[in-house]
């Protein structure tokens, strides 16, 4: 963000819209066009920052991230934004996933002689970007030498990320992957005589602070904001294509926000039409014995409301949900997941007791969530339980930024439509057909030609990923190996403490 006044507050809003895209650690980077100023550490926004760090955010110019670790990692150390001190001090915060990361780690310390200190993907990024800075070889970092140097991270880099990032003294720069995979988009808002930007993931972070969505940011397309509010863009890839992930409109984006001209609201609204469809041909003539459809909530809700008017059947909320429970999709460790789902979802008896019940979610990951709801279902008197997805069966790990198991984890992988109704407890399951998914998101804005859906199809935009990548990464994120990391991650946090306190 740049403005004509202090950014912290703002930021610290936008922060608190995003907080559904990661509740593992929280930061703010604020300039006063001389000293970085930075605070940032584990947990949500609201525990982050108390109102002494707040007050130390000085500056007009300044750049926020929320966090969840891809590679199961909850170090304190790999909070973002992260900060280079040449040239000049870059403070970078990103979104997505390098596929590339072990090759650039090497030429980072072999080739650019840069020492990484982490093992985040981001920390990588944030050097290769400072050193293509570095290597123009300028004395002031004007828009010619960041767009070339952007362009140096594009030839380098590969898979999917939204970067923004701020360099002390001159601007906030912000780009996007030659796919458009990961969402990126910016707005200003009229201030007397002067503009202020901001740059974010998603459109609603602009609205909780009056900005104006101007558009989103193209692949490969890089925005360059002086401190005295210059704008400058340029698409400083080669070759770009927009293929945007579109696990974003199932699960991941707010409803209220609208994503490369997609509303993600009216998406889902239409795969609750699609879904209704499918079970119209199953059962033709309202021959179905659904009693009432319940929404698993809150992301589902947005389809169960459509699905239900099309099958002429009531809608009843079912759940009451414990909204200071985190999402248990991107909590990390397993343990952690389970024990959060009894605490986050209480079943209302009186809309289950003798009742056929369908059931609705966004999607179903591994399984573990739609079982014990299945289970909850049964113990308040549902004769029958039916369970709906939204999105088509997930077989495929993620490579491009959502934490995604490993696939021997995923509840589909090898294993039929009825074989998963049977390991949840559904008396039938019905997913989203891929084709009517991709319908649902194009039909707001039928110039996408294509969308990232590696994780139900195994077809990766980038095409770099084979089995021995993907091997590696299901050694990575399995849940044994995250639980290992998350009690080292524990124990150098006391050995810490002891010191501090010693």
């Amino acid at each position: 963000m740049v403005s004509n006044q202090a950014v912290n507050e703002q930021i610290y809003d936008a922060l608190t819209a995003l907080q559904h895209r990661g509740q593992d650690a929280a930061g703010i980077a604020t300039s006063d066009g001389q000293k970085l100023h930075l605070k940032k550490g584990n947990g949500l926004v609201r525990d982050v920052f108390d109102q002494g760090g707040m007050v130390g955010l000085r500056g007009r110019v300044g750049i926020g991230h929320v966090r969840y670790p891809t590679a199961g990692s909850s170090s304190s150390a790999e909070a973002q934004p992260l900060y280079v001190n040449s040239p000049w001090g870059i403070t970078l915060a990103h979104n997505g996933n390098l596929t590339n990361t072990q090759s650039l780690r090497e030429d980072l310390y072999r080739d650019d002689l840069r020492h990484l200190n982490t093992d985040s993907d981001t920390e990588v990024l944030l050097n290769v970007f400072a050193h293509e800075l570095q290597n123009r070889g300028v004395t002031v970092a004007d828009a010619e030498a960041v767009f070339a140097s952007v362009a140096g991270v594009h030839r380098r880099c590969k898979g999917a990320y939204a970067v923004v990032s701020m360099i002390i003294g001159v601007g906030v720069v912000a780009f996007r992957d030659p796919n458009g995979i990961r969402p990126l988009v910016y707005g200003q808002r009229k201030s007397g005589d002067t503009v202020e930007y901001m740059i974010a993931s998603e459109s609603v972070a602009l609205d909780i602070v009056g900005f104006d969505l101007i558009r989103d940011v193209a692949p490969g397309e890089a925005i360059f904001i002086t401190n005295e509010g210059k704008l400058h863009t340029r698409v400083c890839a080669e070759a770009t294509t927009l293929t945007p992930c579109i696990f974003e409109y199932v699960y991941l984006a707010r409803p209220d926000s609208i994503l490369d001209q997609i509303s993600v609201y009216k998406s889902r609204l239409r795969m609750g039409d699609y879904l209704a469809e499918q079970i119209l041909r199953k059962y033709p003539n309202g021959k179905h014995d659904i009693d009432v459809v319940i929404p698993i909530p809150d992301t589902a809700r947005t389809a169960a409301l459509p699905l239900a008017h099309r099958l002429n059947v009531k809608f009843r909320e079912g759940f009451v949900k414990n909204r200071y429970i985190g999402r248990t999709f991107i909590m990390p460790g397993q343990q952690q997941r389970r024990k959060s789902i009894r605490q986050k979802h209480n079943a209302i008896e009186l809309e289950f007791r003798d009742k056929n019940v369908l059931l609705v979610d966004d999607s179903i990951v591994r399984g573990n969530t739609t079982k014990q709801i299945i289970a909850m279902a049964r113990e308040a008197g549902a004769k029958k339980v039916y369970m709906a997805s939204a999105a088509p069966a997930i077989r495929y790990p993620n490579v491009y930024g959502i934490d995604m198991p490993s696939k021997e984890e995923l509840v589909a992988y090898q294993r039929t439509d009825a074989e998963v109704a049977r390991m949840i407890g559904a008396d039938w399951l019905i997913y989203q057909r891929l084709e009517d998914l991709i319908a649902s998101a194009r039909e707001g804005n039928t110039s996408i030609r294509q969308f990232d859906c590696s994780v139900f199809n195994g077809d990766y935009v980038t095409g770099d990923i084979d089995e021995s990548y993907l091997d590696q990464l299901s050694l990575d994120r399995n849940d044994a190996t995250k639980q290992d990391r998350d009690a080292q991650n524990s124990a150098e946090s006391t050995i810490i403490e002891l010191h501090n306190h010693g």
